[in-house]
C-alpha cells in the first residue's frame, strides 16, 4: 500500500466550520463553500459566515442507512440553479433521483427532475454527482444491496451514469439511448479527473478489497463476479485495491498530480499516486472522513462522525482545510 510516514500534523490544518449534521459533499462556488447535509439542508460558508438553508424536495427523504440528501453539483455559470442527488421513499419502496434545485433567500427548492427511480436499498446508495471537464453530469449509483443489478445494463443500479445537463443522453455515450457510462460497480462514491481528462473512481468493496478504478467508456468493472485481483475476460480490474484492509473510500479530488480520497471506516485522507500506484495515509485522528475538495488554495475535508457509525467529538462534524503548500511538501517527499 506504499509508505505511511507522510502525515499532515495538527498544526498544518485549520477548522473552518463545526456542528455540521451528517455532511456529505463539499462544493466551491466563487467565494462560497457549499456542503450538503443528509437530513435535507445545504450549508453555505462565505467570509466566515455560516448559513444553513433547508431544501424543499418533492419526495420524502429516505432514512435508510447511507441515504438522504447526498451529492451536489454546480454549473460553471451558477446563479441560483444547482443539481442534487437524494434518496426517497414511495409506497414503501426506496429510490434515488437527481434533480435541479433553485436557491431563494430562505431555502432551496426542487425545480426539475433529471433522472428518477434509481434503485435504493438497505445500503449502497452511491450518491456522488460531478460535472466533468466535458460539461456532462456524472452520477455514481450503488447496487442497492442487490448485487446482480450491477451487471444488468437495463438497471440504473451499480453504474456510473453520464448525461447532458438538460437530462438528454449524450450522443457519444457507449450504449444507444442509455445513460450508462460504465457498469459492474458495487458502491462507487468518489469521482475525479486528472490533468489529461482521465476519470478515476473510488468504490467500496465487500469486506475490504476497496478499489480505485480508471473508468473507461462502456467498460464492466466486474461486481459481483470478480473482486480484487481476480480477472475475467471482458471485465476490468482496479488500478489498486486495499487487499485485506478496509478504506471505505468516499469522495475523491485531484490536485498537483495526486488523487486525495476520503476514508470512512479507514478514518482519514489517503493520497493515491497514479504513477507509482501507491496509496498513502496522509491525515488521520479526526475520525471518519466523507468528502474532500481540492481548490486553488488547498484541500477541504468534512468529517462524518454524526452519521450513527462514528464517535462524535465536541464540534463534530467539522469542515477542515489543509493549505496547498502542505500538500506540495508531502508530494515532494
Amino acid at each position: 500500500m506504499g509508505p505511511t510516514k507522510l502525515m499532515v500534523n495538527q498544526a498544518d490544518y485549520d477548522v473552518i466550520a463545526t456542528k455540521l449534521i451528517e455532511p456529505w459533499e463539499i462544493e466551491e462556488v466563487g467565494e462560497s463553500i457549499f456542503i450538503s447535509e443528509r437530513n435535507g439542508s445545504i450549508v453555505e460558508i462565505k467570509n466566515n459566515n455560516i448559513t444553513r438553508l433547508p431544501v424543499l424536495l418533492d419526495k420524502d427523504l429516505s432514512s435508510q442507512p447511507e441515504a438522504g440528501l447526498l451529492g451536489l453539483a454546480f454549473p460553471h455559470n451558477f446563479s441560483n440553479l444547482a443539481y442534487a442527488y437524494y434518496s426517497y421513499v414511495e409506497n414503501n419502496e426506496f429510490y434515488q433521483r437527481v434533480v435541479e434545485i433553485m436557491r431563494t433567500e430562505e431555502r432551496w427548492e426542487e425545480s426539475g427532475v433529471l433522472i428518477d427511480r434509481i434503485p435504493g436499498g438497505q445500503f449502497h446508495q452511491g450518491g456522488r454527482i460531478e460535472i466533468g471537464p466535458d460539461q456532462k453530469l456524472y452520477i455514481t449509483t450503488g447496487d442497492a444491496t442487490i448485487p446482480e443489478l450491477a451487471q444488468d445494463p437495463t438497471s440504473l443500479a451499480g453504474k456510473i451514469i453520464r448525461m447532458n445537463l438538460d437530462a438528454t443522453v449524450p450522443a457519444d455515450n457507449p450504449f444507444p439511448n442509455s445513460y450508462v457510462y460504465s457498469l459492474g460497480h458495487r458502491n462507487p462514491q468518489g469521482l475525479a479527473w486528472d490533468d489529461d481528462g482521465n476519470l478515476y473512481a473510488t468504490e467500496h468493496g465487500p469486506s475490504a478489497h476497496d478499489e480505485i478504478n480508471l473508468i473507461k467508456v462502456g467498460k464492466n468493472y466486474g461486481w459481483p463476479i470478480i473482486i480484487g485481483d481476480e480477472t475475467k475476460e471482458g471485465m476490468e480490474t482496479p488500478v489498486v485495491h486495499s487487499q485485506e484492509n478496509t478504506w471505505a473510500p468516499s469522495g475523491m479530488t485531484y490536485i498537483d498530480g495526486g488523487f486525495y480520497f476520503a476514508s470512512l471506516r479507514g478514518e482519514g485522507i489517503r493520497l493515491f499516486n497514479p504513477n507509482s500506484k501507491e496509496v498513502t495515509l496522509i491525515f488521520s485522528d479526526v475520525g471518519r472522513i466523507r468528502d474532500v475538495l481540492a481548490t486553488e488554495d488547498g484541500l477541504y475535508a468534512i468529517t462524518n462522525n454524526t452519521d450513527g457509525r462514528g464517535n462524535p467529538s465536541e464540534g463534530d462534524d467539522r469542515l477542515l482545510f489543509i493549505p496547498r503548500a502542505v500538500l506540495q511538501e508531502l508530494l515532494s517527499m
